[in-house]
């Protein structure tokens, strides 16, 4: 199979992207997006994604992880897809597509930085002292002191692969107040099974 394909990055978060309008990729494998996104032996991304119609929008936004999984919404991904869909001629004021968890709106403003409206947030659990927010992909948000001293990888996949957690997985989001309104976050994605440099929906669920 040929494939066509283009590679965007939304602060750090990279992906690939593929114009599925015609519906060129619907029999691509779990493997062979796998070996796409693989930094060694593919293309190498955190995810890949497929431009897809969508009776009633402007298109549908399809992810899946760099393992090859099917996903669900990618905040930063859903940034690029727009800006993608702008490139490729689908100009609008303001974008109306849906992703794996439903309808989301974006603008393009006049220099260039798409603005994303994400899911609403209907509930925060606490457990232990942290928090377990769901923005259209699933967190675990952790306040630290130190989060650019942190073993992310080791203390990420730990919580990751907890026993609550193992099934279906959760990214993990450790987040240390810097500020009055400033804080930073650094977060293990599932499916990528790694830190990632940025990673949208993890950012708002940290913020809440």
């Amino acid at each position: 199979m040929t494939i066509k394909f283009v590679k965007f990055q939304g602060t750090g978060n990279d992906f690939i992207i593929l114009d599925n309008r015609e519906n060129l990729y619907v029999s691509l494998r779990e493997d062979q997006v796998r070996r796409l996104c693989d930094r060694r032996l593919g293309i190498g991304a955190d995810g890949l994604m497929m431009l897809n119609k969508k009776d009633g929008y402007d298109f549908e936004m399809r992810y899946f992880n760099a393992d090859g999984r099917e996903g669900s919404m990618c905040g930063n991904g859903g940034r690029c897809m727009v800006k993608y869909a702008y490139q490729i001629g689908i100009h609008r004021n303001e974008y109306r597509f849906v992703a794996a968890d439903g309808e989301h709106l974006a603008e393009i403003d006049t220099d260039g930085i798409v603005s994303l409206k994400m899911k609403d947030v209907l509930t925060v659990r606490k457990k232990n002292g942290d928090f377990m927010v769901d923005t259209g992909s699933p967190h675990y948000v952790k306040l630290v002191n130190d989060v650019m001293d942190l073993d992310v990888y080791k203390k990420g996949h730990d919580i990751r692969y907890s026993k609550e957690y193992e099934q279906e997985g959760i990214n993990v989001n450790f987040v240390q107040q810097a500020g009055d309104d400033k804080i930073i976050v650094r977060t293990y994605e599932r499916g990528v099974e790694d830190e990632t440099y940025s990673c949208g929906t993890g950012v708002t669920a940290a913020a809440q």
